[in-house]
């Protein structure tokens, strides 16, 4: 199956699905995360596949939700979840959350491969994977989003110390803190996650697939998916407020003062994440 905005590729047991709009820092499209639901999907089902790889292609994992680029803008002219405030919702709920929980409800391992900046909705993709590791380079920017899963991926009391400030986790402070499983120079991570993949794909793709889902029905009962809606709930709340029609433009420049700020705290003023060229 041929893809727009990501690509698949087969190693042995490992299905490796990639972000493929390096050019766009792999700023989330609709197409983009459709496709990966559609990736996702056809892996879950392929019994010669044990494990799935996510990664992203270029020097960024990726920049967070796409919020102009001129594919972007012309998919949006179509209306594909309709007009006006349903339209709306309907738009942040199956492309953030039910994309998202589909994910991360594969029955197979999986991993997120992380280099550069992994921003806003980067995060949010990220934490859908079963473990994340990490280049040395790596920056992770969470926010509360549609998928609010910072207090489950860092702890509560971490996540509001970290939220409450706007700032980059860098990889290693993000090892400390649990988000990531392994931190490993750059140039050895597509390395580092391979082995890891392989180390899991030795095992029976049955045990595999049972112990998946049975650490996530443990999460479930923990009330996992109760805070998933509530915190979309909130999120929409905020972004209700809105006026449609000055809605893209507000949002861009909100979302970059943000970045810019946390990017400022990062000692790192001179670099621009961009999701809009």
């Amino acid at each position: 199956m041929s893809y727009r905005h990501i690509e698949v590729e087969r190693r042995g047991e490992i299905e490796i699905i990639r972000l493929n709009r390096p050019r766009y820092r792999n700023a989330q499209s609709r197409i983009l995360l459709e496709e990966m639901t559609q990736a996702f999907a056809r892996a879950d089902l392929d019994n010669d596949v044990k494990v799935i790889v996510l990664a992203a292609a270029g020097d960024h994992f990726s920049a967070g939700h796409d919020l102009g680029t001129p594919e972007e803008l012309e998919d949006r002219a179509t209306k594909p979840f309709g007009e006006g405030v349903l339209g709306r919702v309907n738009r942040s709920w199956h492309l953030f959350v039910e994309n998202s929980l589909r994910w991360r409800d594969v029955r197979k391992p999986t991993i997120a491969q992380v280099q550069g900046y992994c921003i806003f909705g980067g995060f949010l993709i990220a934490s859908c994977m079963d473990i994340i590791i990490a280049s040395d380079d790596a920056q992770f920017l969470p926010s509360h989003l549609q998928l609010h899963t910072a207090p489950w991926d860092i702890g509560v009391r971490n996540a509001k110390r970290i939220l409450f400030e706007n700032r980059f986790v860098p990889a290693q402070e993000a090892h400390e803190l649990g988000l990531v499983s392994e931190v490993v120079p750059r140039d050895q991570l597509e390395a580092a996650v391979m082995a890891q993949a392989e180390r899991w794909a030795a095992n029976s793709l049955l045990e595999l697939r049972m112990l998946k889902q049975s650490i996530n029905f443990a999460q479930d009962a923990m009330g996992y998916r109760l805070a998933v809606h509530a915190a979309h709930s909130n999120y929409m709340i905020r972004e209700l407020a809105i006026p449609e029609n000055e809605r893209a433009k507000m949002g861009e420049a909100r979302q970059m003062t943000r970045v810019g700020a946390a990017l400022a705290k990062a000692g790192d003023k001179k670099t621009k994440i961009r999701q809009r060229h």
